[in-house]
């Protein structure tokens, strides 16, 4: 319980933003407007003690999850590059095997008892958020469709605006083929698509463990067609 204790005062600190990275250069006004996709039918329906920005943890077990460690950083913000404070921010996702922690998930994957499965947070006074959490595993949505490895985010800033979206990961292949990826694409453009994968490639922090930057900037997307 004493490592949990200093995990979670690590976060409270800065700690997980910390760890010898630098955050990238503040958010810039963007005219790509963070794309709406589905919730899907996995949001979490059972509430959990432990909901912090540590997924690869669980509060009273001593093992870490399956899965390659990924940290995640972003910033909220508005059209004009404004950062938005004070956003609540729902992020869930399946574990390493592609299950999710959810009832109605038919896939017959295992669970992973040490995957948090689910997060809550709060964009802090500079519109920024951070977690840690595995790259999820692909799984079947119908007997032709593979999904590729996503986070769902779910974010509430009141009255500077709602969004229901998913991040991707670049370089995985079924991402071209991915029929939400590829409807975005056909209604939003491809920049409004490519704003929703994420590149883990290029930083790392003290421990080796990749960064990767999804910015969401809060607004009404103009529809391409």
């Amino acid at each position: 319980m004493k490592n949990e204790v200093t995990r979670r005062n690590l976060f409270k600190r800065g700690g997980l933003l910390g760890a010898g990275v630098v955050l990238s250069q503040a958010a810039k006004a963007s005219s790509i407007i963070t794309p709406q996709q589905g919730e899907g039918p996995f949001y979490p329906r059972v509430d959990q003690i432990d909901k912090d920005a540590d997924l690869t943890k669980v509060e009273g077990r001593r093992k870490s999850a399956k899965g390659e460690v990924v940290l995640v950083h972003g910033t909220v913000k508005a059209t004009d590059g404004s950062a938005i404070s004070g956003a609540f921010i729902d992020i869930w996702q399946a574990c390493e095997s592609g299950k999710y922690n959810h009832e109605q998930d038919p896939n017959t994957a295992p669970l992973d008892p040490d995957f948090q499965y689910w997060a809550r947070l709060k964009s802090d006074n500079r519109g920024e958020f951070s977690f840690k959490t595995i790259i999820p595993g692909a799984y079947p949505a119908s007997n032709v469709w593979i999904r590729p490895p996503h986070i769902h985010f779910r974010v509430d800033a009141f009255n500077r605006g709602r969004l229901t979206t998913q991040m991707y990961f670049k370089g995985n292949e079924l991402n071209d083929t991915d029929r939400i990826l590829v409807d975005t694409e056909q209604r939003f453009g491809k920049e409004a698509r490519d704003s929703l994968v994420v590149d883990f490639s290029s930083e790392k922090n003290d421990q080796g463990i990749p960064i990767g930057r999804f910015e969401i900037t809060l607004g009404q997307t103009p529809n391409a067609e």
